[in-house]
């Protein structure tokens, strides 16, 4: 059942919004970035609200945190500027950082003041992180890292990655990983845009040419990075962005008012499995609260909800001849987003993997 907190955040989040002067998208967290929507977030303390107050946030549970990010994705907000460093980053150095670390990035992330993308996929290691070739080599001032990142959404824009790189070799591939933070505005950082099919930038390529890093910025312990990616891994796939992305066009499908007993047939099953991922999605967030790396869980939401996007577009494509250019708008958006929805934070086969591994 939904508290009273939660209720009083969706409606914050539903002001807000509707003042906003922006046109809801399907994959807005994904899309163009609208620093001052983030930052007016932040100033109503409406992001980073699972963190500690001592470092920007309210010290409150995983589930506020998904009554907010599930309203920012039903309006189709302009989320992501904020979206990889709330949602990951900052966690991820709260629970592996210390506290200097903390203290540099999390308050900044908290007020949206800066960016962080994700420097984790590379041309030969997608979704199976441990092919990871980039390397960091120790120095007498810190790290220098060399290497290719690949699909790194929101690089273009970002002032932080956040890099998975090889500080060791070994036979055990899981072995001799390490997190980094690297400033986007460093010598030997060239980021390379990738544009999709529609002319949208929205992925990049980020080569790293001996990229000089401070010793201050490795996250966590040395070589303990894959133990580390796998635990954050709970945040980017066990969020209501695998299963809401494409919710947009629905809404817009509905307020047209177009559909006759078939279609609506058809919308019950939709809503039955968009009740069964919301379902999921709070559990994600009680095992988050409890202390738990909710692994297999947030796997299966992300498999479970690309197929709930793909079954969205195949209910309203035969409806599009009675909707409106609005719904085309967004229906065209959708299904040019469907392909990177399907491969980002892991590909379906590997997620299929995770589970069974797990479930053992």
């Amino acid at each position: 059942m939904m508290t009273t907190r939660e209720q009083s955040l969706r409606a914050a989040v539903r002001e807000l919004c509707a003042e906003w002067d922006y046109e809801p998208r399907c994959d807005a967290w994904g899309g163009e970035a609208d620093p001052e929507f983030s930052r007016e977030l932040g100033r109503r303390g409406l992001l980073a609200l699972t963190w500690p107050k001592d470092l920007g946030g309210a010290a409150e549970s995983s589930l506020t945190r998904l009554a907010v990010t599930e309203e920012l994705l039903r309006a189709g907000a302009p989320v992501s500027y904020h979206w990889a460093g709330e949602r990951q980053i900052g966690p991820t150095l709260i629970r592996h950082g210390n506290r200097a670390l903390q203290d540099e990035f999390c308050p900044r992330l908290a007020r949206a003041e800066i960016s962080f993308a994700l420097g984790m996929s590379e041309p030969d290691a997608g979704s199976d992180l441990a092919a990871v070739r980039t390397t960091a080599t120790r120095t007498d001032e810190g790290w220098v890292i060399n290497g290719r990142k690949v699909w790194t959404s929101g690089a273009h824009f970002a002032d932080y990655l956040y890099v998975l790189a090889r500080t060791s070799k070994s036979e055990d591939r899981h072995a001799g990983l390490s997190e980094f933070v690297v400033d986007t505005a460093a010598p030997g950082v060239h980021v390379q845009p990738i544009i999709g099919m529609d002319g949208g930038h929205h992925f990049n390529e980020v080569v790293f040419d001996e990229v000089h890093v401070p010793d201050r910025w490795l996250i966590g312990t040395e070589g303990h990075g894959w133990q580390q990616v796998i635990s954050q891994l709970a945040f980017e796939r066990g969020g209501p962005e695998r299963f809401l992305s494409m919710y947009p066009l629905l809404s817009a499908v509905l307020d047209a008012e177009v559909l006759d007993d078939t279609d609506r047939a058809a919308l019950r099953v939709l809503t039955a499995q968009l009740t069964v991922l919301r379902s999921l999605a709070r559990n994600i967030a009680a095992a988050l609260d409890a202390g738990r790396s909710p692994v297999a869980e947030a796997a299966t939401s992300k498999y479970l909800g690309n197929r709930l996007e793909l079954a969205t577009l195949d209910f309203v494509r035969p409806l599009l001849a009675r909707t409106d250019e609005r719904v085309s708008a967004l229906f065209d958006a959708a299904v040019i987003a469907s392909p990177k929805s399907g491969l980002r934070g892991g590909a379906a086969p590997v997620m299929l993997s995770i589970v069974t591994k797990e479930m053992r």
